[in-house]
């Protein structure tokens, strides 16, 4: 088997560093930018614009949807390198709405929403996660009751970034109650400026904020509805295993760990460098051989879309290392910088100006979004190994 990438895809990688060197609204390597801050959306509108100028947003949907048909191999460069510089160029609506509305959309909602997401003329946020159901995503008790041509939601959504202001939400609902607990839940998308929506904005531990959507007697067209009435549990599991399909968390890992390495390389501790020590030595190739792992997985995930599979146990597999994989990093991150690792960027003395203290409060919640390791390892085990359910 080749592991090595062709000479038009490490050209198409070249381009795209280049491009970005060029085009990128502000220094990747000195400024972190947060896609669902307010103040700091339009620099990434202003650059998601530019890429669907490319035709790099969604170069690997087909030509009769605003893509280019590439191959999928150049669609998971580009979200590699997007990724390895923390840029927000992926969004909702080309990683997950839009493959969705593909497989179960109608004509009509394909010709309204697939230019528009192509284009990035519109943001999404994600309407799954409730109060009182997380990783419980079946428990979801947000309700829409049928009323002539709309729908009547009422319930609420959290941990998602409609506080930066999005367009549409893209959500689950329960539109039958009376159904089995996986039956009975609906697939809605609806703006954001509807009647009865409010958004209120939830500060995290790290550098970022959240937002709890409260709905209260919102319409939602019927034309609205993707997929099937009370079918809406397929389709959003397939929408996971778009979300959970990513090469984010091995490409972002890999410059951590080069930052590490670098500081260790820099910085002398008991009169010698960290570099020396055989224990940090041997942490550090442990994390580049987890990292190395984790890319593989991706690349797998990759290879089965570009045969027009769709991964399900293998998004599972890749998504619950390559998160897992990020805190164990962090973590020795953590024992590395010492007391040191817990100063805050704004400190001005923080070591990697702070981003492993960050890190090393928001990865435990990255393990849990898209679906807590212990949901994904029921998928493998089920889905993939055949084991029965407990």
């Amino acid at each position: 088997m080749d592991f090595k990438f062709s000479t038009e895809d490490e050209l198409f990688r070249q381009e795209i560093t280049e491009f970005v060197e060029k085009e990128l609204p502000w220094d990747w390597r000195k400024q972190k930018i947060d896609s669902e801050d307010p103040k700091d959306r339009p620099k990434v509108k202003e650059f998601r614009r530019k890429l669907a100028d490319k035709g790099w947003l969604t170069m690997a949907w087909p030509l009769e949807y605003g893509g280019q048909s590439a191959p999928h191999i150049q669609q998971l460069i580009f979200n590699e390198e997007m990724a390895y510089r923390d840029i927000p160029a992926i969004d909702a609506g080309i990683s997950q709405v839009g493959p969705i509305i593909m497989l179960f959309g109608t004509d009509e909602q394909k010709k309204y929403f697939l230019p528009k997401i192509s284009n990035a003329e519109i943001d999404w946020t994600q309407g799954y996660s409730e109060p009182d159901a997380g990783s419980d995503l079946a428990g979801l008790q947000t309700r829409a009751i049928e009323d002539g041509d709309d729908f009547l939601v009422t319930g609420s959504k959290i941990w998602n970034g409609a506080h930066g202001g999005a367009d549409w939400m893209f959500m689950l609902v329960r539109t039958d109650p009376d159904a089995p607990k996986h039956r009975g839940i609906s697939f809605l998308v609806s703006e954001m400026n509807s009647e009865g929506i409010t958004v209120e904005k939830i500060p995290m531990m790290w550098d970022h904020s959240r937002a709890l959507i409260t709905l209260e007697n919102v319409r939602v067209p019927k034309k609205n509805l993707i997929g099937e009435l009370n079918r809406g549990w397929y389709v959003g599991a397939a929408l996971l295993d778009f979300e959970r399909s990513g090469i984010g968390y091995a490409s972002s890992a890999s410059k951590i760990l080069q930052e590490l390495v670098k500081y260790c390389k820099n910085t002398y501790r008991n009169g010698k460098l960290l570099s020396e020590d055989p224990i940090i030595r041997n942490e550090l190739s442990i994390m580049a051989v987890e990292i190395e792992c984790a890319k593989m997985m991706a690349y797998n995930v990759a290879w089965m879309q570009s045969k027009s599979d769709i991964p399900n146990k293998e998004a599972s597999v890749s998504k619950a290392f390559g998160s897992e994989m990020v805190v164990r990093l962090v973590n020795t991150g953590m024992k590395i910088l010492g007391n040191h690792g817990e100063l805050e960027p704004e400190s001005g003395t923080a070591p990697l100006k702070g981003a492993i203290e960050q890190l090393y409060m928001s990865s435990p919640a990255s393990a849990t979004a898209a679906g807590s390791s212990e949901i994904q390892r029921n998928i493998i085990a089920t889905r993939g190994l055949g084991l029965p359910r407990g």
